[in-house]
């Protein structure tokens, strides 16, 4: 789709999709042999959520967060491939967990600096996740995005993959494995003790009266919506809606739990105490540049530093659209049924693009109704 084209996301939830949540042995942890902690992460992940310890995919490639395609397509995209050709047919994998220590992003691809060429070339720049999800759709184009077939508002349009080739990722990544060792106890533990708290969500206007929104206006009121559902579902003890232009400030959302916002590129705003297992995300370019550059403060960084347990992010510019609509990524998570990576799943919009979730891909911090 052209990047003006966006989707009414009330339209969304007309009918019931035939999933079921996410079960550990249905997923492959890939880690980094080369990156100190990678692997140790890793082994304690898995124990921890009883995932088979011959699901490891073990890679050997760069410690830097940016990777070449290249390196890439032959240090990370083939040896998860042939980990999956190694499992073989009697196991059913839908989800891959890239540890602490796999590159984030993917460089562009090198090429002639024409005009049309360097479209190309930065067009060619993705999540090393997002391609991930791809891992076992062949050879497809690299330019743009591609339209995800599990996201709900492109349920009635036939696009160029196949929900079987399509993959589930998430990521296990942050500043420090004392980091990532904590988003891993987080999420069991509001499992067993339930996520309490408040919702915060950071609109830029009032609720618009139109029904036909489109740009920065449709994505408010997306985060309206949002507010309205959770409100609605009784998850949350409070929920918190801002319609002012001005950004969330510092002490504003004391006990969060749950947040999405918009827009402060690249400064974190410290409005937040964050509870035990908390998961929110801030609508704004590159917030998943860097996980790891000490004195960065984009949202994702800053999050988990902050003690966020789950986070959405963009490595490179996504465009508004590409960010998963609030309304639909909270309002599945509320209802219970599904955990982190399919609530995610279904409200991603594009792959082989710039997205990235970080933290437990079997965290379900909600019991179904």
């Amino acid at each position: 789709p052209p990047r003006s084209t966006l989707f009414p996301y009330t339209t969304l939830f007309r009918s019931p999709m035939a999933v079921h949540a996410l079960a550990p042995n249905e997923i492959v942890v890939v880690a980094n042999a080369r990156a100190r902690g990678s692997l140790e992460l890793a082994e304690y992940y898995m124990r921890r959520r009883q995932i088979p310890l011959d699901h490891l995919v073990r890679v050997g490639t760069t410690q830097n967060e940016q990777c070449s395609r290249q390196e890439y397509n032959q240090a990370i995209r083939e040896p998860v491939r042939q980990g999956l050709i190694r499992l073989g047919k009697d196991r059913r994998i839908r989800c891959l967990v890239t540890m602490y220590g796999v590159p984030l992003a993917i460089r562009p691809l090198e090429s002639e600096e024409t005009e049309t060429a360097q479209k190309v070339r930065m067009d060619s720049r993705a999540a090393v996740d997002s391609e991930l999800a791809l891992v076992l759709a062949g050879d497809y184009p690299l330019e743009g995005w591609l339209p995800n077939p599990y996201f709900m508002g492109f349920r009635q349009q036939q696009g160029p993959l196949k929900r079987d080739l399509v993959l589930m990722v998430s990521r296990l990544d942050g500043p420090d494995t004392q980091t990532v060792r904590r988003l891993i106890d987080d999420a069991l533990f509001a499992e067993k003790e339930g996520l309490r708290g408040q919702a915060c969500f950071d609109a830029r206007w009032p609720k618009p009266a139109a029904s036909t929104l489109s740009g920065y206006a449709l994505c408010d009121a997306s985060i309206h919506a949002a507010a309205e559902r959770i409100r609605a579902s009784k998850r949350m003890s409070t929920v918190r809606l801002d319609d002012g232009d001005a950004l969330l400030q510092p002490g504003d959302c004391p006990q969060t739990a749950l947040y999405s916002g918009w827009y402060s590129l690249g400064r974190y705003v410290d409005a937040f105490t964050w509870v035990r297992g908390a998961i929110g995300y801030h609508i704004a370019s590159s917030e998943c540049s860097t996980l790891k550059q000490k004195d960065a403060q984009v949202w994702c960084k800053r999050m988990l530093e902050d003690g966020a347990a789950v986070t959405i992010g963009p490595v490179y510019e996504p465009y508004v659209q590409a960010f998963p609509p609030p309304e639909l990524f909270f309002s599945t998570l509320a209802d219970g049924y599904l955990g982190v990576a399919e609530s995610y799943l279904v409200s991603l919009p594009f792959l082989s693009w710039q997205m990235v979730l970080i933290g437990d891909p079997l965290y379900q911090p909600f019991a179904p109704r």
